[in-house]
């Protein structure tokens, strides 16, 4: 199900998954082992998807005005 946000809640989200994504940056140059690694890789792939989705949301949402 696709939910739909508000402009004002897409950059909120926007901003939540960029501070998410910082953060998984900053872990993954502390941990070591390759199965740290590669979770906090996985994690990183997901928000960065989420990311972009949202991102295209908010321009779509931008052009149907």
């Amino acid at each position: 199900m696709i939910e739909i946000l508000s402009r004002d809640e897409l950059e909120t989200r926007i901003a939540e998954v960029s501070e998410n994504i910082r953060t998984l940056i900053e872990q993954a140059a502390a941990v070591s082992g390759p199965a740290d690694e590669e979770r906090i890789n996985d994690r990183i792939e997901e928000q960065q998807a989420l990311y972009e989705e949202l991102v295209k949301q908010r321009d779509a949402l931008d052009r149907s005005k």
